[in-house]
């Protein structure tokens, strides 16, 4: 049904009308008749159409005239110039007695917004489903970016926070949207077009035209919630540009809308009305983590005083797999080596641009304007959360966020994985977690609906020091990395068995370091630590197969010993922990365990992790960093991070 508006007519008096294509007329006929009058004709130019309502029955002509009686007008193509059709209404008194004519001149016009509704990189006209947005491949709205990285060379600043666009090459990263107009050369005396959107709405989109002499000016923002935009006259199109300001968040669902009316003047001094308005809807794109089972593109460490074993180690691993490696020297990094805890690699995408984002911690340490300062750039966006007024600590770093794989769990598909943190267990009322600000962050995105796990047991509390997922052949295409205490004591209690007990863990690393196979099992104290770390491991274990829909054939123990800390009753590994590695492809870059040398001097810990990695076509590097990273309280992927390559699955494609 075509979109009716209400028309006032005046006997005796000619009334201009501009006619939007596609809409109804809806004239009362007995609201304008004379007194006294008894019927009415109505009597048109070629390309008018009109029909009466209730239809009156056959019969000659005039009418009668009855109080509820509707007179319906459309026009089915522009008109070429202005008035070029007309419409009168007749009415009679008693027989053919002429009691007054209503005249119309019509001036038919088309005008539509139009966006990329149906999400195939093209600027549709009049899609009917532009004015909504749903999920799913069979889906449909626009969808905007958030203009967060940095075309201009000059001056460090994201595109989203500068006033106006200075280069060209910015719009690639806004939506096209078309103000499109077909008509005479001009239209009538007093009639406008004005583009306008509310004021919670300015806060989160702009929109910019091209105009000579001037390099895309806005049209509207925060400041400007209505503005006037020109007629072009004939078969015509206005290219306009939409740029996001915010990701969805808390107080932000992502949706924005844009409306397009045709304004009728009334009178001198008297504010024009609306008699037209088409409404487009865009979505904020959200932004995306990247799991360890994506292809690798860059890696990304730094160089300190003391971490040349690391650093040459993880240097030729990746070289030596073709990726890139890039070294955050210590004059950048101000002897903060804890790169994966500055920052998390994601990336935001739509049908016309896609380019990746880092998400910038809140924690702030040495490396805390890396991200800013060496990332933010062209087509490379940058986005942080700080918190007001909570206190920022250990668990606001992203050692603590990870993603999964791709899942399906009872039937929900999750084709972009779903987002891993670490918070405090749910009954404990003075624990650590995350500050609200990012969670809230997270959740907003939608797309990878987060899990929490209990990760406050351990003295830093990351998620990455107990988990980590690696690819695997079978239908899921990954295996969840558990640490493991009871794999751990299995394996020691195994070599015991072998005579191995007097093996010495730590060989190499001095003799306060090192300690027998026999005094670690002999240890009451560090057994029932390691049993109350495999309860917290355990705890997750059950989490993660509910949330991630995951078997236990799934999952993969691997044999990681913990101690408490008597400061604070929290974990760390007692010897490097190999779950905190660094996933490149089939490669595995692993904290070297300094295990006990047993069958031809090889590490039993290192033999242990390769049988278990090995079958699934995996293969294990061992990189030295116990002084500059494990005897700090971090490991391998603490000290590394990845961009990765993003999803081929489209986020707008989700069931939601």
């Amino acid at each position: 049904m075509s979109l009716q508006r209400t028309l006032g007519v005046t006997c005796g008096r000619t009334t201009q009308v501009l006619y939007l294509v596609g809409t109804t007329l809806s004239v009362q006929i007995s609201r304008s008749a004379p007194p006294k009058s008894k019927s009415f004709q109505v009597q048109c130019s070629p390309k008018v159409r009109f029909s009466i309502s209730p239809p009156p029955a056959a019969g000659p002509s005039p009418l009668p005239l009855a109080c509820g009686t509707l007179l319906f007008i459309s026009m089915e193509e522009a008109s070429l110039v202005e008035a070029d059709s007309k419409l009168s209404v007749t009415y009679y008194g008693d027989g053919a007695e002429v009691l007054g004519k209503a005249i119309l001149h019509l001036t038919a016009i088309e005008v539509s917004l139009d966006v990329d509704a149906d999400r195939d990189g093209r600027v549709e006209k009049n899609n009917p489903d532009k004015g909504s947005w749903t999920w799913g491949p069979q889906g449909h709205g626009a969808i905007l970016l958030v203009n967060c990285d940095s075309d201009h060379s000059y001056l460090k600043k994201p595109d989203n926070e500068r006033s106006q666009i200075t280069t060209v090459s910015d719009l690639k990263d806004m939506s096209v949207m078309m103000v499109r107009t077909t008509g005479p050369a001009k239209l009538p005396d007093g009639y406008k077009l004005a583009l306008h959107l509310s004021q919670g709405d300015g806060e989160k989109v702009r929109v910019f035209r091209s105009r000579a002499g001037e390099l895309h000016p806005r049209v509207l923002d925060h400041e400007v919630l209505s503005n006037e935009v020109p007629y072009l006259g004939g078969v015509a199109e206005l290219k306009l540009y939409v740029e996001g300001l915010r990701f969805p968040d808390k107080d932000f669902d992502g949706l924005v809308k844009i409306h397009l009316s045709l304004l009728e003047p009334v009178g001198q001094g008297i504010p024009e009305t609306p008699i037209f308005t088409d409404t487009v809807v865009f979505m904020m794109a959200p932004w995306i983590m990247t799991p360890n089972t994506l292809k690798p593109i860059e890696v990304y460490v730094c160089s300190v005083a003391d971490n040349y074993p690391f650093l040459k180690g993880i240097t030729h691993l990746v070289r030596s797999n073709g990726y890139k490696l890039k070294i955050c020297y210590e004059y950048k990094n101000r002897g903060d080596r804890w790169m994966q805890d500055e920052l998390e690699f994601g990336y935001i995408d739509s049908p016309h641009q896609q380019f990746p984002v880092v998400l910038d911690s809140p924690r702030d340490r040495g490396l805390k304007d890396f991200p800013y300062e060496e990332l933010l750039g062209k087509d490379f966006g940058y986005v942080t959360r700080l918190p007001e007024y909570e206190e920022v600590g250990s668990l606001d770093s992203f050692g603590n966020l990870e993603v999964s794989p791709p899942v399906t769990v009872n039937g929900k598909k999750y084709p972009l994985g779903r987002i891993i943190i670490g918070v405090a267990f749910p009954t404990t009322s003075n624990g650590r977690n995350m500050t609200k600000v990012v969670q809230d962050f997270l959740w907003a995105q939608k797309v990878q609906e987060p899990i929490a796990l209990y990760s406050d047991w351990l003295t830093v509390g990351h998620v990455d020091e107990f988990m980590t997922f690696v690819p695997a052949p079978g239908p899921k295409g990954f295996r969840l990395l558990l640490a493991s205490p009871d794999a751990g004591y299995k394996l020691f209690r195994g070599l015991q068995k072998d005579g191995h007990g007097e093996a010495k863990m730590f060989d190499g690393l001095g003799e306060e370091e090192e300690i027998s196979v026999n005094e670690i099992l002999d240890n009451e104290v560090l057994k029932a630590e390691n049993d109350y770390v495999q309860n917290c491991i355990d705890w997750n274990r059950d989490v993660l197969k509910k949330e991630l829909g995951l078997d236990e054939d799934d999952i993969i123990d691997l044999p990681i010993l913990f101690q408490l800390f008597a400061e604070d009753g929290r974990a760390a590994s007692y010897y490097p922990d190999m779950v905190n590695m660094i996933v490149l492809g089939k490669e595995l870059g692993i904290p070297k365990p300094f295990g006990p040398k047993v069958i031809n001097g090889r590490c039993a810990l290192e033999t242990a992790m390769s049988a278990l990695m090995e079958p699934l076509g995996l293969s294990c590097t061992f990189i030295d960093n116990f002084a500059s990273y494990h005897k700090k309280l971090g490991e391998v992927h603490c000290g590394s991070n990845v961009r990765r390559q993003p999803f081929d699955a489209k986020w707008w494609n989700l069931e939601m």
